[in-house]
């Protein structure tokens, strides 16, 4: 091999190492950016949290550690009763959406019947559907019930949002499983609710987690239908409540107060989401790999 193909050589590796550099950089220069987008506004709420007064107005990156916000909200019994009233919402409403959702998915994904796939895209397109366009009906609905201005009418309708979604991710977590398992118990003579209740549903930990949380964040985290069908402050649910926080005077605008807020009624989606995070993925990836 000749000097002048020896030095080549040399260049072209240098070359090859400083591009991979290039790129290695770029990727975490390109990760370090969509982690600032994605959490400096989570930060700068924290931050704000802890502003008062004029302070709101200087730019600093570290808390000011004066918690006087989070002393007002929690005085506050109608911040305080809203929280409870989300909670109590968001856990029935989920709870419901899961047993009927369950029901449904075996039924549409084990019991095979001609209109089967026909209820599918039904329950695939109602999910799609904005809140706005069922806001009109819901409302005869409800007063129709009799529900206005009670929790349960949240309840009521936040299955029109929940169902549907739990419905579909069910449905296809029970068609990946095997059928084996089923055909093993009804030659054994169970029943399909015994073998949904002893058979499938241990296995459906990771699904029912997963669209659990969700339903749950998403019941948590609703704001139009709440505030359209509850009109009083002891029924008011965490966004409404959020949105109608007042200052001391028409003209003060309470961002501090809001700020602690929005960090107070996110902490417990943000404890949740650690404690099934395991679940949470393994449910949402079941079926994407199959062998």
């Amino acid at each position: 091999m000749t000097v002048s193909a020896v030095t080549t050589r040399r260049y072209s590796n240098a070359t090859y190492r400083t591009l991979r550099r290039v790129k290695t950089a770029g990727l975490y220069a390109g990760v370090a950016a969509v982690l600032v987008y994605m959490l400096f506004p989570y930060y700068w709420a924290i931050v704000s949290s802890t502003k008062t007064g004029q302070a709101l107005y200087q730019f600093t990156l570290l808390p000011a550690l004066d918690f006087s916000n989070y002393r007002q909200l929690f005085d506050n019994p109608v911040f305080m009763g809203a929280l409870v009233n989300s909670g109590v919402v968001a856990l029935v409403s989920t709870a419901v959406s899961l047993v009927i959702g369950i029901l449904a998915a075996y039924a549409l994904g084990r019991l095979h019947f001609p209109p089967g796939r026909i209820v599918l895209i039904a329950v695939l397109m109602i999910s799609v559907f904005p809140q706005v366009v069922v806001l009109s009906g819901m409302f005869e609905v409800i007063g129709w019930l009799g529900l206005y201005n009670r929790p349960s009418a949240l309840i009521v309708s936040y299955l029109i949002l929940t169902l549907p979604f739990t419905t579909w991710i069910l449905t296809s977590f029970i068609r990946d499983l095997p059928n084996e398992l089923e055909e093993a118990a009804l030659i054994d003579g169970c029943s399909r609710l015994r073998i949904l209740t002893h058979v499938l549903l241990p296995l459906m930990g990771p699904a029912i987690a997963s669209t659990g949380l969700l339903s749950f964040i998403l019941a948590w985290n609703e704001f139009l239908f709440a505030l359209t069908f509850i009109l009083t402050d002891e029924n008011r649910t965490v966004p409404v409540a959020i949105g109608l926080l007042t200052g001391s005077s028409r003209y003060e605008y309470p961002f501090g107060q809001i700020m602690a807020a929005s960090v107070t009624v996110t902490l417990p989606l943000l404890v949740l989401v650690l404690i099934f995070q395991r679940k949470i993925v393994a449910g949402l990836t079941s079926g994407a790999v199959k062998g």
